[in-house]
């Protein structure tokens, strides 16, 4: 009897945690290892979708970026064990685009060609 009753309750620790965890990600959309970012990412010309979508989707654990001119946001989808969304951020200020957290680099962003200046936030 002792031992049915440790049986249930681990099951039902185990259905719990099972249940919270599917909280955190949608395992029928993206997958185990698959998460999904979207952040903004400062662009004002028609080069800029292709600069940034690029420098992503070249990175290993990325499989595919999606930047929206109308929001200035990029939806993000990765494998969460091979990258996150802080160096994902990272990559796109590297080719000359402000994000959320990062700024682009200065002598990076000035390398763009002038129809890509944006009004930077300083």
């Amino acid at each position: 009897m002792k031992t049915t009753k440790r049986l249930f309750v681990v099951a039902i620790a185990l259905a719990i945690t099972s249940f919270a965890e599917a909280q955190n990600y949608n395992y029928k959309l993206d997958g185990p290892n698959t998460a999904s970012s979207t952040f903004k990412v400062n662009g004002v010309c028609e080069m800029r979708k292709h600069r940034i979508e690029n420098a992503l989707k070249k990175k290993q654990g990325i499989w595919s970026a999606d930047w929206n001119e109308d929001s200035k946001t990029i939806l993000v989808k990765y494998d969460r064990t091979k990258i996150n969304p802080d160096k994902i951020q990272q990559l796109v200020a590297a080719v000359g685009h402000d994000t959320e957290k990062i700024e682009a680099p200065d002598n990076i962003y000035a390398s763009l060609p002038e129809c890509c200046h944006y009004t930077r936030k300083k």
